[in-house]
């Protein structure tokens, strides 16, 4: 016998679980009533970006989603295959363009792999000083547009004033405030201002203070908590099997970080902790980015402690730019100066794959080379495009008015969904 609507109880905010969200969706399968289909976004404020959602909706209870993306899609990979490495680098800027120094580094970092090249000691600092910027300047901007979906304006304000800080600390360095284009191939494009690490000191210390500030106006707030406990709640065991990384992974309990498991710019060498959660909430993923902030102030500082002095790229007399001095007094020099320019990197054929821990999870580059400075095939494992793909499973079974935390909660960016 067909059931009503009225003869089923939509799950309530306060108790709501996985299960729970899976047992109304089996009650709901023979009800009687014409659903609606509703379009949200692509241009709508709380999909952060151009993604449309396709849900369809029973009364307010969403029982069907469907992710619809493409609307941003610019072919980097494809663009790559017809660039050299290095003309390439401005192009993974507009990946995650929250975090454009880390993507710099995650690609250049790839192609070392490639090249067999291994940065010496102070140029591999100074990439985990950029990433680590990177990440609070995501992690921020992800805090204060998720607590404005759930009608929290203040923090938006604090976390964007932390932000044009670290903006202008982009600034001194590469001379571009968003898209920085700072890594090289095998280095740098040029080493850290004079007064650059006190400069960065100052900024921890002030951003402690403003990071506590604005954990007090949400963690105990109860509508923040009534909004974000309990709800689009991603088990350890669908963490795992749709791929999701980072954070999002991090906030179902599954202690995986690839500065950990896989250390690369001499990460094993740094004192920190993985924040995990214990529910998979959006309350959990949101506690679990708040941590990974102060996480990284940490091991800012530890970086800055032990900045060792040399050189901060690779040295590769046939692939690496000779200084300009000797270019200007030297014929071979201009010659090769001349060659790598034109022709790019010599690299070897092969294939590799290289991933970093970026903000919003695993950044992968998988390389195929036939040889010389143009790669043959180029894939980019992008974490928003893999984070994404668990919405059909957890936003059934909710309120449309919580689609917008679940949203908020995976911060996701779609410039490297549509790569």
């Amino acid at each position: 016998m067909a059931k009503t609507v009225q003869e089923i109880e939509a799950p309530d905010a306060a108790t709501k679980t996985a299960a729970h969200v899976d047992a109304y969706q089996q009650s709901t399968e023979d009800i009687v009533g014409e659903k609606l289909v509703l379009n949200m976004g692509p241009s709508h404020p709380a999909t952060h970006g151009v993604l449309r959602l396709i849900l369809e909706l029973d009364g307010e209870v969403v029982t069907k989603a469907t992710p619809d993306i493409g609307f941003l899609h610019r072919g980097d990979e494809k663009i790559a295959e017809n660039m050299q490495y290095n003309q390439f680098i401005p192009y993974t800027d507009r990946l995650d363009y929250l975090a454009p120094l880390a993507n710099n580094v995650a690609y250049a970092l790839a192609v070392e792999k490639l090249m067999d090249w291994e940065l010496p000691p102070r140029g591999q600092a100074i990439r985990v000083l950029c990433c680590e910027l990177a990440r609070i300047s995501a992690h921020l901007l992800g805090l204060g547009a998720y607590a404005m979906d759930v009608g929290a304006l203040s923090v938006f304000l604090y976390t964007f004033q932390e932000r044009e800080y670290i903006y202008d600390l982009c600034e001194q360095l590469t001379g571009a405030r968003f898209t920085t284009s700072y890594t090289r191939i095998g280095g740098q494009v040029r080493d850290l201002p004079e007064d650059f690490p006190a400069r960065v000191r100052k900024f921890c210390e002030g951003f402690l203070k403003t990071l506590q500030e604005t954990e007090n106006l949400l963690s105990r707030n109860k509508i923040f908590i009534d909004r974000t406990q309990d709800v689009g709640v991603i088990t350890k065991e669908d963490a795992i099997s749709y791929g999701l990384s980072g954070p999002n992974l991090r906030g179902s309990g599954v202690e995986h970080d690839l500065r950990k498991s896989n250390p690369y710019l001499g990460y094993e060498n740094y004192d920190f902790d993985i924040p995990v959660g214990e529910h998979g909430d959006s309350y959990d993923r949101y506690a679990v980015r708040m941590e990974e902030m102060r996480q990284s102030v940490r091991i800012i500082r530890q970086v800055l402690d032990t900045l060792p002095d040399g050189p901060i790229n690779v040295v590769d007399p046939k692939n690496m730019l000779p200084e300009k001095e000797r270019v200007l007094m030297s014929m071979e020099e201009l010659i090769r100066h001349f060659m790598l320019v034109t022709e790019g990197i010599d690299a070897p054929a092969g294939e590799v794959y290289f991933a970093a821990e970026n903000p919003k999870g695993e950044l992968g580059f998988y390389i195929n080379s036939k040889g010389g400075g143009v790669p043959y095939r180029m894939k980019i494992r992008s974490p928003s495009f893999c984070n994404l793909s668990i919405l059909p499973k957890i936003l059934p079974g909710h309120m449309m008015s919580d689609s917008v935390v679940i949203l908020g909660s995976l911060d996701f960016v779609m410039g490297e969904c549509d790569r």
